[in-house]
């Protein structure tokens, strides 16, 4: 994965901002005594994390060399953005949205790779400046309280916790609105790219597919509810398949099940009815080839564990999953009223048949009406979410959201009817950079 190196810079500079109803001020000269204690957030190389129960997903903006040096010559102004924070205008800095991802397990992996790509950016020098200043960091999902700990001692920073379904959307909704050919289709060995008017996001159902599976229905930015979920996901392919083929990781794991054959555990309608569809005898139609009974001739065959092949324990255990879930999405979209289907989260991976055994669970039962749909970078939802929260404290605003015409995000156009013939080796480009631009105001929040 790319990434541009962070390199020194001075903090003391100050931003004029103007308070609504107040007079203009200059932000560094009015800060309280070095007795009051301050949340900084760091405007140059903001970064978030989202840090689940499996896996710890981080989003790091790195600039352009020559960005810092045009740092308060490029603004824009604060009314052609959409944030309202009092600023009148925004500083500029262009450079990339960086992604990567780390075993929630070994979470030294994810410290060892922030201090060496120096995210950190102005965390040491910010504490030597004022010691009542703290570099403060967004994050999001549970790890966010368990290891808040860990991050003050390993870099004094704190972790501002964010609400978790907040970000999925508010990732899901950036992504779909503003970065082209994010969303796709995959059926058939086929992958077909899907662009959405912005206009015509809304209501949509997101299912995010991390170590559990929610199902949030998704009426506008800020605007959604958890309609329901199952806690048959990731963590229970990851975990059953540990306990039952010994793979060391998530990726092992996928990749086992790529050469496979669940057939020979799973009983199919055919073997019920002498290799006949269930059509020729009942007007259900189900074919031959359809699963009756996920893991079910392991009742029959009367083998040990020892006596089947890891792959093919690891390919049903994947239909299963992916079957399940695929099949309580479209009934909650069908509760719901809602044709499009959104299927985020780090399960998926890009793994085409993850991703056909979704959209086939989806064709079938709902006749052919919808279709699932899937995301370039679906495992950082939560992470680009957290990430987005810094426009609350009036800076971080990703300039795509709010200047799509004026700087457009970049991103590779992989031809449209791309087909992809076997596992995806890099993850469909889920970690891809991004190129953008982001409004910069030095903000510091009392707590």
């Amino acid at each position: 994965m790319s990434s541009a190196q962070m390199e020194d810079q001075s903090q003391n500079q100050s931003v004029k901002c103007t308070e609504i109803g107040g007079s203009e001020r200059d932000s560094e000269n009015n800060m309280s005594s070095s007795t009051s204690r301050f949340d900084y957030y760091d405007p140059i190389s903001p970064w978030a994390l989202d840090i689940g129960g499996s896996l710890i997903k981080l989003v790091y903006f790195s600039r352009e060399d020559n960005s810092l040096e045009n740092y308060l010559g490029k603004s824009v102004a604060a009314e052609n953005t959409g944030v309202l924070n009092g600023c009148t205008t925004h500083p500029v800095l262009n450079g990339q949205l960086h992604f990567a991802k780390f075993e929630t397990t070994k979470i030294n992996e994810c410290l060892d790779f922030i201090e060496s790509k120096q995210i950190l950016g102005s965390c040491g020098r910010h504490q030597e400046v004022s010691g009542g200043k703290t570099l403060t960091i967004k994050a999001t999902g549970g790890g966010a309280y368990k290891f808040a700990n860990l991050f003050k001692e390993k870099f004094g920073v704190r972790l501002d916790k964010e609400d978790e379904m907040d970000c999925l959307v508010a990732g899901a909704n950036f992504l779909l609105k503003a970065v082209p050919h994010e969303a796709f289709t995959y059926l058939d060995n086929r992958k077909e790219f899907v662009q959405i008017d912005p206009n015509d996001l809304f209501p949509y159902l997101l299912v995010n597919i991390g170590s559990g599976v929610s199902m949030i229905k998704v009426d506008g930015d800020g605007q959604f509810q958890r309609v329901s979920g199952t806690s048959i996901g990731g963590g229970t392919f990851w975990g059953l398949g540990r306990l039952l083929t010994k793979c060391q990781s998530f990726d092992e794991l996928l990749e086992l099940s790529h050469r496979g054959n669940n057939r020979v555990i799973d009983m199919l309608v055919g073997d019920i009815y002498g290799g006949l569809d269930y059509s020729k005898v009942s007007k259900i139609g189900l074919s031959a080839t359809a699963i009756a009974s996920s893991f079910g001739k392991a009742i029959s065959d009367k083998k040990e564990l020892q006596d089947y092949k890891p792959e093919d324990i690891a390919r049903s255990l994947l239909r299963l999953i992916s079957n399940n879930i695929g099949q309580i999405a479209y009934l909650n979209a069908l509760l719901h009223g809602l044709k499009r289907i959104i299927f985020g989260g780090f399960f998926i991976r890009g793994h085409e048949y993850t991703m056909d055994t979704i959209s086939v669970a989806v064709q079938f039962w709902s006749k052919g009406e919808a279709k699932a749909m899937f995301l370039r970078h679906e495992g950082f939802l939560g992470a680009l979410g957290a990430f987005k929260s810094y426009e609350k404290h009036g800076f971080g605003g990703l300039m795509v959201d709010h200047l799509a015409e004026q700087t457009p995000i970049v991103s590779p156009r992989p031809h449209p009817n791309q087909k992809v013939n076997g596992p995806f080796t890099e993850e469909l480009a889920d970690n891809e950079s991004i190129d953008c631009s982001v409004l910069s105001v030095e903000t510091l929040k009392l707590t």
